[in-house]
């Protein structure tokens, strides 16, 4: 559980840091950050094995520090750099890092969703012991892909997990204004007799147990798991939203619901420790920062490189 929790106080100053570097003009594109979310990212992902591969989503910082990316090469990424893990070309929302399982961030939502149907399918063929991991929000269950996804993983028995991050606002629309099961969204996987979890998305503990449930099964031939991860979202969509759609209250609440405030109470932490643990952070995401901003910027020749049609 400390590990966990260091994990997660990374991920957290890693995106706070990037969102003051983005408000101060110095990254390129959008930014989105998963504030509130680090207990999904984290406890999915500690429960993967070495040869598990996941997609990941237009908020994919968290998932990609947790399964191991060094934050160099994400902050790199960020600054557009050629050190970074997509070689400067990708930025915040299309982090990839094939070797630690990392199949690709993705700004479509819910594109990485047929990815990972395929990558399963390509497991099960192989009769390899890996599982494929999609990671993907609330609003995405309401996109064609992932009905189609779903439907041929729980037909064709692919040792895939479905991970819904619902944090209940599809970007900047309510669940009740999107989904007739947006208070239960573990309901879509009936519509294909998956097998499904629902789980506090604030409980690390809670989300590694029910993450490693999950990849057991499938990686025993039973077939796809779906698992829906209730989660807050304590910012707005992107930095710079008004969240006008949302009330002062809500984002209160979410507050309220900090999973590492969570762990750091069940572990007992007196503010010395977790200090320390905090210090930590801090300096792996200020080197992290040096580095990216001393990074190798790409010649305008480098464009073309790496690009097929």
């Amino acid at each position: 559980m400390r590990d966990f929790l260091r994990e997660m106080l990374l991920i957290r100053r890693f995106e706070e840091m990037v969102e003051e570097r983005f408000r101060a003009g110095e990254l390129p594109g959008f930014l989105h950050v998963a504030i509130g979310q680090e207990a999904v990212a984290v406890g999915v992902c500690q429960a993967m094995d070495d040869g598990d591969v996941f997609a990941s989503t237009h908020r994919a910082h968290g998932h990609t520090l947790a399964r191991g990316t060094h934050p160099n090469a994400v902050m790199a990424e960020l600054y557009g750099k050629i050190e970074g893990c997509s070689h400067g070309y990708g930025g915040s929302m299309h982090l990839y890092d094939v070797e630690r399982g990392n199949l690709g961030a993705n700004a479509v939502v819910g594109g990485g969703l047929p990815a990972i149907t395929g990558a399963a399918l390509a497991f099960k063929l192989r009769k390899e012991p890996r599982v494929a991991i999609a990671f993907f929000g609330d609003g995405a269950t309401n996109i064609g892909t992932f009905h189609e996804s779903l439907n041929l993983a729980q037909l064709w028995q692919v040792p895939a997990v479905f991970v819904c991050e619902n944090n209940h606002w599809a970007e900047s629309t309510p669940g009740w204004q999107h989904s007739p099961v947006w208070d239960d969204m573990s309901k879509r996987a009936l519509a294909f007799d998956m097998r499904s979890i629902k789980v506090d998305g604030q409980d690390v503990e809670a989300v590694f147990d029910a993450a490693h449930e999950a990849l057991e099964f499938a990686r025993s031939g039973e077939g796809p798991v779906f698992v829906d991860v209730e989660t807050y979202r304590m910012h707005g969509h992107y930095i710079g939203d008004p969240q006008v759609y949302r009330s002062k209250e809500d984002r209160e609440e979410a507050a309220e619901h900090d999973p590492i405030t969570r762990l750091r109470e069940r572990l007992g932490l007196d503010d010395e420790e977790f200090d320390s643990f905090d210090a930590q952070a801090h300096e792996v995401v200020d080197a992290a920062l040096e580095f990216a901003q001393n990074g190798t910027d790409p010649q305008p020749e480098d464009a073309l490189k790496d690009v097929y049609a």
